[in-house]
């Protein structure tokens, strides 16, 4: 009979044969052995689940809530999985809405939290062959539309990884578990749902998950889910770019962005992502500034303190720029024109791949620009720059670039001595520092008057 459901779901006989190796029967674990109790669950799921199944629904805690519960980590967001429709849902919640395209998901509000409420998914419309294009397919096999609903074992089978087809329900406290994904969390294995090809190009996304949660979650991926990874990385070109900025995002947010950032380069992910980091880490410069950027934001990351998203894109393309704006300048520009000509080159390749909103790519700009001002200390210009809304983000930014080598350490140094001045300790260091520039301004000027001196004479002889 799984066997049966299971060639229902996936419409291929080989997809169905894979799953069914792994999936016996339904497990329900009591709390008793995996210790999770009902006063975990955020208390506007909680509310959510006894609702919906007051109503005489299904409703459990799913995902990566009840991952993180067994890992003896603190869940981010809590989402709930019913079969109730999405307008069922939507009827049931004074404060709701229905979002999606590619599937319809209910947002539900309680004060400031919203918690994502999906219905079972069944078993997607599909072709005999795979790669046909049928309206729910593009030619790569991903899928585009995914409204269909099914049963509760359905949608666990239709879920990316076995740690992520568990389902608690508050009620009983017991979870649901129909792959095997509790002893997956306990061995601490990653493994894919079904056929990984196929898997991957239904969503493509998939792999960038799996390189993210291995290294957030020190899992180790099963052979099956990794070896296909490296073949199939091109599917990321054919991912929405603002999706794909999404995923990126979070992957470079994960508190493990540098573990994740080498895994990408072994398997040959980042050419879909950022195609200029394979070249930047071939720098010796290059590559120190990124491990120490990465490094740098990890750190924030897990000390929960904030992390400007623009503050990082700025790091991974910067040395690109760098390299842009030096050939320019070799080709004569003038170094401020170079410098523009430098950015709008960079932005504009990476904006095939990747779609970085405006908010970000205003800021990251503004970061590079500031950089060789940071170099020009005389005059009112250090008081200028200061008072810059994004002063500090360019300021770190060039502390960044001092640690790596990439400029002088004596800079970084009179900065910091800078900033931690007072008003008249400010006016004395720029006016220490400027005292030799106007002596060998003045030094020019009188050298060059005496040469046009001489000039005149011999002309009047």
């Amino acid at each position: 009979m799984i066997r049966k459901l299971l060639q229902k779901v996936f419409k291929r006989k080989k997809t169905a044969d894979t799953v069914s190796d792994s999936l016996l029967q339904l497990c329900a674990i009591p709390v008793k052995r995996h210790g999770i109790h009902r006063n975990q669950i955020n208390s506007c799921a909680l509310k959510i689940t006894q609702e919906l199944q007051k109503a005489g629904f299904s409703a459990f805690v799913v995902g990566g809530a009840v991952r993180d519960l067994l890992l003896g980590l603190e869940p981010k967001d809590f989402d709930v999985a019913t079969n109730a429709t999405p307008e069922q849902v939507r009827s049931a919640f004074r404060r709701s809405r229905i979002i999606g395209r590619r599937f319809r998901l209910v947002h539900v509000m309680c004060g400031l939290e919203t918690v994502e409420v999906s219905t079972f998914r069944g078993p997607s419309p599909d072709n005999a062959h795979p790669l046909e294009v049928n309206g729910i397919t593009d030619q790569h096999g991903r899928l585009l539309h995914d409204n269909v609903f099914g049963s509760q074992e359905e949608d666990a089978i239709r879920r990316d990884f076995t740690m992520n087809a568990l389902y608690y329900d508050p009620a009983t406290e017991e979870i649901h578990d129909y792959l095997n994904g509790y002893e997956d969390i306990r061995c601490r294995t990653l493994r894919i749902i079904g056929e990984p090809v196929s898997r991957y190009r239904e969503d493509p996304v998939r792999m960038l998950r799996a390189v993210r949660l291995a290294a957030k979650l020190g899992l180790q991926m099963d052979a099956k889910t990794a070896q296909p990874i490296g073949d199939l990385a091109s599917l990321l070109q054919n991912v929405p770019a603002a999706r794909l900025f999404d995923e990126m995002l979070k992957l470079l947010l994960s508190g493990h962005s540098l573990a994740c950032v080498v895994d990408l380069r072994a398997r040959g992910l980042h050419h879909g992502l950022l195609p200029m980091l394979d070249i930047i880490l071939e720098q010796p410069l290059g590559e120190r500034f990124i491990t120490l950027a990465l490094k740098d934001t990890d750190e924030r990351v897990l000390q929960n303190r904030p992390v400007s998203p623009a503050f990082l894109f700025a790091s991974l393309l910067w040395h690109e720029v760098l390299a842009n704006w030096n050939r320019y300048k070799e080709d004569g520009e003038k170094p401020s024109v170079a410098l523009y000509k430098a950015m709008d080159n960079v932005l504009a390749k990476q904006q095939k791949n990747l779609a970085i909103p405006r908010r970000f790519s205003a800021t990251i700009q503004e970061i590079w620009i500031m950089q060789p001002r940071f170099e020009s200390r005389a005059g009112r210009g250090p008081f200028r720059l200061i008072s810059h809304p994004r002063f500090r983000a360019a300021y770190d930014f060039m502390l960044l670039r001092a640690e790596s080598g990439e400029t002088g350490v004596e800079i970084a140094s009179w900065w910091k001595d800078f900033l931690s001045a007072n008003q008249e300790q400010r006016d004395k260091m720029i006016q220490t520092l400027s005292s030799p520039a106007k002596k060998r301004r003045k030094r020019n000027r009188r050298k060059s008057a005496i040469d046009k001196i001489d000039v005149a004479e011999k002309t009047a002889s």
